[in-house]
């Protein structure tokens, strides 16, 4: 057994024990020898739920078949904040690996007590408790779990299963939420159908801030009409009565503020009132004589989630007591934000988390659940909400726009000199926290979200993780944004990673040298060395290529203590046009001890397809009198046909403490992409998306 002070020094962290610090929180055996295990934390599509069982399997020395995960129910699991940040393994994993010790050495204690054994003459293995040696002294986990053994307090500084005893952790077990997927069984939150459930539709004001003035619904029929303030909605028996009732009413609206012109998104976004934070200022001094001195301005625009299936919710409001089924990544949160919303004590509602269709940060999720919720109260019945295509694009919270302003300079030995990295942008989380943070108040009371006085995810990766002589990163946190925001795969560091990676090429070039090169003599950590350079050479850097092909590199260690990731692409641009196509994406991960290799694959790849899905195409589009990209021709994704050629390369690092996987990979995309185009038409882009019109632009601008 290896003891918590010879594992990694972060792995004293316990993360969500301190809330729930009893083994039955966490833990509990049915009488036929079923796992029950309780996580707050649940399954967004990641492959988490086969994860967390496989970290607990070895733990408690069990078939993994054996556990039962139970995620994101109030009434059931404990508070474990959002699903979020990439930190469901690192954290999550981590209390339900403590709490899975504890129990094993509390059912083995009872054991020797049983048999009449010491302790250290015990095997805990296929759920039973053995004396080593005598196969017919044995007593089951489910024997040994019918009393309140498992009702003791979680020792943080116990003993956990050493490396080397893993039986499931670093296997690619097959997901267990797949199945009902692939079958068309309830798998899905839009799946679910309760007894005498209603449907409803909420019908949307022309943009935010707008007031009902009148409301015609005299044509509506077979459906109930709700309104509470500028909030309409209505509820029929059959899904395509509501569509049909709500397309039927005819709402008078004064307009709410205008959106400001596309075209001058940027300049409105710096004249907007900002708090300045300093995160990084090791001298920032001006450059020595004699450096060259480079400037450049990245610009990343507003993208959406776009989810593949649109929001949805069901809730049942009966007897003064709300229960609501929601893809919301946290189900706590949203109790919260739902008892404010209707005046109800928070131990009245229930929120039960079932998986949507895609969520990649704050999408629509839990503004539908809210939508569920006042319908259902007022129509009596439980009633299911879903979200059209529009609604969606139209509404949900959209990952910020942002400015990234880069300054630096290069020594005569090709040095980095100095270094300053500024960004404007507002909050990248307004995740529900109060009722007024949800949609349909905001629309009842014609409101804006409230303003955030803590500001948070922009900076994600500002900062690098080269050394540089003078650095300095500053912040400027926008007071509001012009469209509404939250977060999004990543936050600030897609941006961050961007112009980070794009700048450092350029830097590169001012000092005559390789940008693979140029970074790692500004690298000093060997897992970081280590990434960049086997991408690399997997990916054939330095070989000669076609004309019009270029390969580019990015590196990040997300949030600079996670995941290490570098990636390099292979593009080819057809000059004439300034189509991009991204041939193949070369990436090496580094997430520290893996648990799951097919699933950690899974999730680079997507992180990978939708990265370079951002950095080509996708952009929300608006006029002032609302948002333009409502569908999937006009917001479009990355189709498969365009999906680049995917070549992974997994470092497993069984002794360090394992990190997330959600999101690090999508940073290193665009800078990556646009360095290789760099190699092959000799423009630079630090504007995503990189359509062909800008790049041909650029090669205008060039000459």
């Amino acid at each position: 057994m290896a003891k918590q002070s010879e594992l990694p020094s972060v792995w004293s962290e316990t993360g969500s024990v301190a809330r729930a610090d009893r083994v039955s929180d966490w833990i509990s055996i049915a009488s036929d020898g079923t796992v029950d295990v309780c996580s707050g934390k649940v399954e967004l599509g990641t492959g988490v739920r086969t994860a967390l069982a496989q970290i607990v399997a070895d733990e408690l020395r069990v078939d993994v078949k054996q556990i039962r995960m139970i995620m994101g129910d109030t009434a059931r699991t404990p508070d474990e904040g959002y699903t979020a940040g990439s930190k469901t393994i690192q954290f999550g994993g981590f209390g339900l690996r403590l709490a899975a010790a504890e129990a094993r050495r509390a059912l083995i204690a009872l054991a020797a007590e049983i048999l009449g054994t010491p302790e250290d003459h015990l095997i805990a293995t296929e759920g039973s408790v053995t004396v080593d040696g005598d196969a017919s002294s044995t007593v089951t986990y489910a024997e040994l779990a019918a009393g309140k053994v498992l009702d003791r307090r979680i020792n943080v500084d116990g003993a956990v299963a050493a490396t080397s005893d893993s039986h499931a952790v670093g296997r690619s077990i097959s997901r267990t939420d797949l199945p009902a997927k692939f079958s068309g069984d309830e798998a899905f939150v839009h799946d679910l159908r309760l007894p005498g459930m209603l449907h409803g539709r909420v019908v949307r004001p022309p943009v935010p801030g707008s007031r009902l003035i009148s409301l015609d619904s005299s044509a509506v029929e077979g459906a109930t009409v709700v309104q509470l303030g500028n909030f309409i909605g209505v509820v029929a028996e059959r899904e395509e009565q509501a569509v049909r009732a709500a397309r039927t009413l005819k709402p008078q609206w004064e307009p709410g503020e205008p959106f400001p012109p596309m075209d001058s998104l940027y300049n409105k976004l710096e004249s907007i009132n900002s708090h300045e934070q300093i995160l990084l200022s090791r001298t920032a001094e001006s450059p020595r004589p004699g450096a060259s001195i480079l400037e450049s301005v990245y610009l990343q625009p507003y993208q959406a989630h776009a989810s593949t299936g649109p929001s949805c919710s069901v809730a049942d409001y009966r007897d003064g007591r709300l229960t609501v089924y929601s893809s919301t990544q946290g189900v706590f949160p949203l109790r919260m934000s739902l008892a404010d919303l209707l005046k109800l004590p928070e131990e009245h509602v229930r929120v039960i988390h079932r998986e949507g269709a895609g969520c990649y940060g704050q999408n629509g999720s839990d503004d539908v659940a809210a939508d569920a919720a006042l319908l259902s109260r007022e129509a009596g019945a439980p009633v299911r909400v879903q979200w059209s295509r529009k609604d969606e694009f139209a509404w949900e919270p959209y990952g910020p726009a942002m400015i990234v302003k880069m300054r630096g300079s290069v020594d005569a030995r090709g040095r980095v000199d100095s270094w300053q990295h500024e960004v404007w942008t507002p909050s990248h989380s307004y995740r529900p926290r109060a009722a007024a943070d949800l949609l349909a108040a905001q629309i009842i009371e014609s409101s804006a979200a409230p303003a955030r006085t803590m500001y948070g995810g922009g900076d994600r990766n500002a900062p690098t993780d080269y050394r540089f002589p003078d650095e300095k990163v500053v912040m400027h946190w926008l007071d509001y944004s012009p469209l509404r925001v939250s977060s999004l795969r990543s936050l600030g560091a897609y941006a961050n990673a961007f112009a980070n990676e794009c700048f450092m090429d350029e830097l590169a070039e001012a000092a005559g040298k390789d940008p693979l090169s140029f970074r790692l003599d500004h690298l000093d950590d060997p897992r970081s060395r280590e990434v960049m350079q086997k991408a690399a050479e997997r990916a054939g850097w330095g070989s000669p290529l076609p004309s019009g092909q270029g390969l580019g590199i990015a590196f990040s260690r997300y949030e600079n203590n996670a995941a290490y990731v570098a990636t390099v692409a292979r593009v080819a641009v057809d000059g004439s046009t300034g189509k991009i196509r991204v041939l193949r994406l070369t990436c090496a991960h580094d997430c520290g001890r893996i648990i799951n290799p097919d699933g950690l694959t899974n999730q680079i790849e997507g992180n990978l397809i939708q990265g370079a899905s951002r950095a080509l195409i996708e952009e929300v589009k608006w006029e002032p009198e609302g948002i333009t990209s409502i569908d999937w021709k006009s917001y479009p994704i990355l189709t498969f046909s365009q999906v680049p050629e995917l070549d992974i390369l997994l470092i497993d690092r069984p002794v360090e403490k394992s990190v997330g996987a959600g999101e690090p990979a999508t940073i290193t995309v665009p800078a990556a992409t646009a360095n290789a185009v760099f190699a092959a038409i000799g423009v630079r882009l630090r504007r995503t998306p990189f359509t062909p019109e800008r790049v041909a632009e650029a090669l205008k601008l060039r000459g």
